[in-house]
């Protein structure tokens, strides 16, 4: 076998007598394998959507950079594209399926299921050269085989996992002929010893978000393949604008013959949606063959666009575990198709902090494609996966129960984190994956998500840091409250204090508070200037200021040897000095969001700060009042959780099991009926 980068490959040579031999005797083998299961199918975006195209078909090796890359896919015409599982490949043109959805993650089946090796099945009408590849964990690509076809053929290829322990992808490329060729269809598939094919059942939660909700539905039921695995689609509906109303979903109803329930119950956030769907299948359902029991619940966010060949991936990649293991979907940023928000994500145990892996996030397929982006095709072995797209074995929930009961925030990575503990492990996928509406254009961090931030990152690691006193996280929760009062976040700042308390008082008041808390901390908005969003900045004051500053640059941020002195005389500052006089009544200066940093913040005593969104602004006022207060707070609160992280930790680590269980949310559910 010939080891080549897929860039030196040169047009096909001239059919010979030989080679029409060769064809004849390929065409009429028999399958490799009987005993085999279909784990991967190729294929293309609904509805020819030719933004997500570079997800589906790369575009040539980027040697030079990003300006070469993709040219290929950018002159993919939508005719091109036949169907769900067919492509046209124009005469003389080369087409490599090494993709994200394309290619096959031959690492990850190799680390973590019992499979040893992989069949390559690809359909072709026309004539033209395949060419099967593999990469290794360095990225390097290498040729693995060729064959010539023409007519209409399928080609088997039976291709070992043992050499990818560390990384490594499978893919091929077709190249027609001067008369062309078409893929009529192609799938992966792996030697099923013996497991069964898993039963799944898809649960949404949603608050509001009725359209999106009906899409994902006509989705699922126009999905092809859902009939062997799909058990039913719950969705829970927390909110008070509801899917059943919404203009469409009879036609949806129908459409999913009979699999569809629809669960109302009172607002508690992701967690209680969550937990209700996993609650569901470990109850199972009263049939008429007695009480029914899905072996997976797969759950998805209510704002998303489903690859729906995603969720049989999961399955399958599940069912071949060594394992029960959890089977995470990537999430792409729905307005900018082809970014990836990140590829495997992790909890630094130091900080308790989570977030994707370095280099790992903010991945741009539009820019260049899987086999021009080398770290990509190491194995990289996730945490936690969030759950805009989790898949959770029955056997797991039943042995570590279900959701923490925190409304939102952390409970995905808190959950992963407490099943690694017992042994399950969680695996990112490639290839599964929806699409959602990106962070970029948020910063929850300053709305009344800031409480929900701070106390679940606090139980989280009560429950689960290694390191004493929680490691690192109390010293940056202490300057990130620090922050928030210098920047004249005044609203986060108090939400954050109030989250400490919270967690001080002990885990058994979180089910009580589940469907309560989000709405006092809302209503609080009302107090603080800066909480409050004015859509038409006509109405707020212009900016005026006797004494403008010497240099336009705003002020660089302190180093990390400066940021402790530099938060102290700024504090002192901030509670000495009197507000200047105009900056009562005209803001000092208008912020953009990006470059509304705590250490240009800090040296204004007011502004014009717009949000994350672009919809709107809130003035910051600075008062000296509020920060003597904040701060003092913050420091007695602070030197609390230090002094008694050691007994907080017990005590939520001996709750666990109980505020988790079954019986506990299932009297949670009977307490919170439907919202009005």
């Amino acid at each position: 076998m010939s080891e080549q980068n897929v860039e030196q490959v040169g047009q096909p040579e001239p059919e010979t007598n030989e080679n029409q031999e060769y064809l004849a005797k390929i065409n009429t083998q028999p399958s490799i394998a009987a005993d085999l299961r279909e784990v991967a199918r190729v294929v293309f975006p609904a509805n020819k959507d030719l933004d997500a195209l570079p997800l589906y078909i790369d575009g040539p090796i980027n040697v030079e950079g990003p300006s070469s890359a993709g040219s290929d896919t950018a002159n993919q015409h939508p005719d091109d594209i036949i169907s769900r599982r067919s492509v046209r490949i124009r005469p003389g043109r080369r087409v490599s399926f090494g993709s994200y959805f394309n290619a096959f993650p031959a690492s990850y089946w190799r680390r973590w299921t019992v499979a040893e090796s992989v069949v390559l099945r690809v359909r072709t009408t026309g004539a033209g050269s395949l060419i099967v590849y593999r990469s290794n964990a360095r990225g390097v690509s290498q040729r693995v085989e060729d064959r010539r076809v023409t007519g209409e053929t399928t080609c088997e290829f039976e291709l070992t996992l043992a050499p990818f322990g560390d990384g490594g992808w499978y893919w091929f490329d077709l190249i027609s002929d001067e008369e062309g060729m078409v893929l009529d269809a192609a799938s992966w598939l792996v030697p099923s010893h013996g497991r069964p094919v898993g039963r799944v059942t898809l649960g949404v939660t949603t608050f509001n978000r009725p359209d999106y909700c009906v899409n994902t539905i006509k989705t699922i039921a126009g999905a092809d393949g859902f009939d062997e695995v799909l058990d039913e689609l719950i969705i829970v509906d927390q909110g008070n604008k509801l899917v059943q109303d919404e203009p469409g979903f009879a036609e949806a109803e129908k459409a999913m013959n009979g699999k569809l329930r629809m669960i109302r119950q009172g607002n508690m956030g992701g967690s209680g949606g969550f937990a209700r769907n996993m609650y569901e299948v470990v109850e199972g359902r009263q049939g008429p063959d007695g009480v029914k029991k899905s072996d997976y619940v797969l759950i998805l966010d209510d704002d998303i666009l489903l690859e729906s060949e995603g969720v049989l991936r999961a399955v399958a990649f599940a069912d071949m575990c060594h394992t029960p293991s959890i089977v995470g979907g990537h999430m792409f940023d729905m307005y900018n198709k082809p970014l990836l928000n990140a590829y495997a994500e992790v909890v630094n145990p130091y900080r308790f902090l989570w977030g994707p892996i370095e280099d790992l996030g903010a991945v741009d397929f539009a820019e260049r494609g899987l086999r021009s982006r080398p770290k990509l095709h190491r194995r990289w072995d996730a945490d936690y996966n969030g759950w805009w797209m989790c898949l959770i074995p029955r056997t797991i929930l039943e042995d570590i129960g279900l959701s923490l009961p925190v409304f939102i925030k952390w409970d995905d990575s808190e959950y992963s984190l407490r099943a690694k503990a017992a042994g399950y492990p969680t695996i990112s996928l490639p290839g599964a994956a929806v699409w959602h509406v990106s962070w970029a254009d948020k910063d929850d961090a300053v709305d009344w998500q800031a409480y929900f931030h701070e106390r679940n990152r606090l139980i989280a690691a009560l429950l689960h840091s290694p390191f004493a006193k929680g490691g690192r996280m109390l010293r940056e929760s202490l300057t990130t409250d620090t922050k928030h009062v210098v920047s004249m976040q005044y609203y986060p700042a108090k939400s954050v204090l109030l989250a400490i308390q919270d967690v001080l008082a002990g885990p058994e008041r979180l089910h009580e508070m589940l469907p309560t808390r989000m709405p006092e901390i809302r209503a609080m908005k009302d107090e603080y200037s800066d909480a409050r969003v004015v859509k038409d900045p006509a109405e707020l004051p212009p900016v005026r200021r006797a004494k403008p500053p010497k240099t336009m640059e705003a002020p660089k941020s302190p180093t990390k040897a400066q940021l402790i002195p530099w938060a102290v005389r700024t504090v002192l500052k901030q509670t000495l000095r009197p507000v200047r006089s105009m900056a009562k009544e005209y803001p000092e200066a208008t912020v953009a969001h990006m470059d509304g940093h705590w250490s240009y913040l800090a040296t204004l005593d007011s502004a014009i700060v717009s949000n994350a969104e672009g919809t709107g602004a809130s003035w910051y006022r600075r008062d000296p009042a509020q920060v003597r207060e904040l701060m003092a707070e913050s420091v007695k609160l602070h030197a609390e959780l230090l002094s008694r992280w050691d007994a907080l930790s017990e005590q939520y680590r001996a709750a666990l099991p109980e505020i988790t269980s079954v019986d506990a949310w299932a009297r949670t559910f009977a307490e919170n009926g439907p919202a009005q």
